[in-house]
């Protein structure tokens, strides 16, 4: 048994268990395991997801993301803020980094206003490709499609942001059964790598009401890739414009699809507390 060295903290309340490992804190720790027993919040620490510190040859760091079950994501844009906000508070990065991950390199700017400072993520350019999602039985984009599910058919839209998203647009948010819909829709065969869920209210163009079942870890306060995939998929149903601000359970989040053809996200994260765990 060793000690292990972690901060907890959260964007909009999807929250995280950082570690740096710089230091080689985990070793050859078996990760999925180890993001399973930490993210549980009866026995562990609690988390959506374990966040890993690590060196990289061509960005300032490199983020390391295993979700809750113990699989891995490529992306999570409340994880990335949360990782900035850790970098930038300990002078380790300048008001500009960039941020290695599976979706690629990501470059983030720290915003300064009367409170805390935010940061906006350039997510990049979503890809629309059924082929990219990924999602079978569909050729191109995927716009306003049915898919069967337990018997009910749902009009889904799907963007990925580096990660799967299928949007599907509601009247009312909060008459969505998400714990039933949610892992239907993750887990249905056309998504050989799963999806992140959203059910979208659409308020006017520029604003939005958002509830996301997270691939790996369920129901979640926000997610910032999911704010960004709605406002696309709003956008190619001709239903929201270029820019947005998202409401989720735990706080808003602005999204701009920009004529350079990049989704940024912006939005705050908060550290909670830091301790020990031994491991």
């Amino acid at each position: 048994m060793r000690e292990l060295e972690f901060v907890k903290a959260h964007g909009l309340g999807n929250d995280f268990i950082i570690v740096d490992c710089l230091r080689g804190q985990l070793g050859d720790a078996d990760l999925p395991a180890l993001s399973v027993r930490l993210c549980d919040r009866h026995f562990g620490i609690g988390g959506d997801g374990l966040v890993l510190i690590l060196p990289s040859p061509v960005a300032d760091y490199r983020m390391k993301i295993m979700n809750s079950d113990g699989s891995e994501a490529e992306m999570c844009g409340n994880a990335i803020r949360c990782f900035a906000n850790y970098l930038f508070s300990r002078g380790m990065v300048a008001e500009r980094m960039a941020i290695e991950t599976l979706a690629g390199v990501k470059t983030i700017d720290v915003i300064h206003g009367d409170g805390p400072v935010s940061f906006t993520v350039n997510l990049g350019p979503p890809a629309l490709g059924a082929d990219e999602i990924p999602i079978t039985g569909f050729t191109g984009r995927v716009i306003s499609q049915p898919i069967e599910a337990d018997g009910k058919t749902f009009e889904i839209t799907c963007v990925s942001m580096g990660n799967p998203h299928c949007v599907v647009f509601v009247d009312s948010v909060e008459e969505v059964p998400l714990e039933r819909w949610g892992p239907m829709i993750e887990t249905h065969p056309a998504f050989s790598k799963k999806a992140n869920v959203e059910f979208a209210q659409i308020l006017a163009p520029n604003e939005a009401s958002l509830r996301v079942w997270e691939r790996g870890a369920g129901v979640t306060l926000a997610c910032g890739t999911g704010a960004s995939a709605t406002l696309v998929a709003g956008n190619l149903n001709g239903r929201m414009g270029r820019e947005a601000t998202v409401h989720l359970p735990g706080g808003d989040l602005f999204v701009e699809w920009r004529e350079d053809g990049n989704l940024y996200m912006t939005g705050p994260a908060q550290e909670v507390f830091k301790g020990t765990i031994e491991v």
